[in-house]
C-alpha cells in the first residue's frame, strides 16, 4: 500500500455518498485552514465527526473521504492536520503497514476494534498516533482527539522539552485518555458476557467502568481549567 505514489498510480477515486456539509474543494483549503481528513464509509459517523470539530474548532476544514482511494488522494492534496482513520476503510488491508505510512504524514487517530491496539502499541507509543475502541459511543472522545491534533499538535523527542504551559493541558489528555481508553473497552468487553461471573464479580466490574468514566471526565475538567489558567493574555 502506498500513500505517496504520482498521480498516475491512484486508483479512481470513490464518489462519497451526499451529506448534510457541504465541503469547499481540498485543494482551496490547504495552506488556509488546519485540515482534518476524514476517513471512513460510515456517513453518520463523518456527519457526527463534522459537527463536533465545527463548534469546537475555529478555521478548521473537514476533509471527508469514504473511500481508499480518496483518502490517498487526500493525503497528498490537502496537507492535513491530522488523519482519522477508521480501520474498516481498509478493506481487511493491514492496520499496521496503513497507519506507519500514514503517520509519516500527519498525527493519525485510528478507530479499530480493541482487538487491533497491540497491533500498532508501538506507534501508539511513538506518540504520532491515538487508538479509539470502537466501543460504545466513541465520538465525543474521537473529536476531542482530533481537535487536539489540530488546536496544538503534541511534540515530541527534542521538541517536548519546547511543550509550552497552554499545552500541557493537551499533553496531560493524551497520555491518560489512550490507556483510559483501554481499561474502559476491555472492562465493557467483560461486561458483554456477565452471564459467565457471580453477581459480585460483575459489580465490582461495573464500578472498574463507573470510576474510569468519572477519571476520564475529571481529566477533562482539570486539563481545562490548566489551559485557562496558562492562555495568552491579550495585549
Amino acid at each position: 500500500m502506498n500513500f505517496t505514489g504520482n498521480k498516475e498510480t491512484i486508483a479512481a477515486v470513490e464518489p462519497c455518498q451526499p451529506t448534510s456539509h457541504e465541503h469547499p474543494p481540498v485543494d482551496l483549503l490547504a495552506g488556509r485552514k488546519r485540515v482534518a481528513l476524514i476517513g471512513t464509509a460510515d456517513p453518520t459517523l463523518a456527519q457526527r465527526l463534522s459537527r463536533e470539530l465545527e463548534r469546537s474548532v475555529s478555521k478548521q476544514a473537514i476533509a471527508p473521504a469514504c473511500g481508499l482511494a480518496q483518502l490517498r488522494e487526500l493525503v497528498k492534496t490537502c496537507a492535513p492536520s491530522v488523519i482519522f482513520l477508521d480501520s474498516d476503510l481498509l478493506g481487511g488491508l493491514p492496520l499496521l503497514d496503513a497507519v506507519r505510512q500514514l503517520a509519516a504524514l500527519a498525527p493519525v487517530l485510528v478507530l479499530a476494534s480493541l482487538n487491533a491496539q497491540s497491533d500498532i502499541a508501538k506507534l501508539v507509543a511513538d506518540e504520532r498516533v491515538d487508538f479509539i475502541a470502537r466501543v460504545g459511543d466513541f465520538v465525543p472522545l474521537a473529536s476531542a482527539l482530533i481537535a487536539r491534533r489540530m488546536k496544538q499538535p503534541y511534540m515530541s523527542g527534542a521538541g517536548a522539552s519546547e511543550q509550552t504551559p497552554s499545552g500541557i493541558g493537551d499533553l496531560f489528555r493524551h497520555e491518560i485518555n489512550n490507556p483510559l481508553t483501554g481499561i474502559l473497552g476491555n472492562a465493557e468487553l467483560v461486561l458483554a458476557h456477565k452471564e459467565h461471573f457471580s453477581g459480585i464479580e460483575v459489580q465490582r466490574l461495573q464500578t472498574v467502568v463507573d470510576l474510569a468514566v468519572r477519571l476520564r471526565e475529571n481529566i477533562r475538567r482539570i486539563s481545562n481549567i490548566w489551559d485557562g489558567n496558562n492562555a495568552p493574555k491579550a495585549s
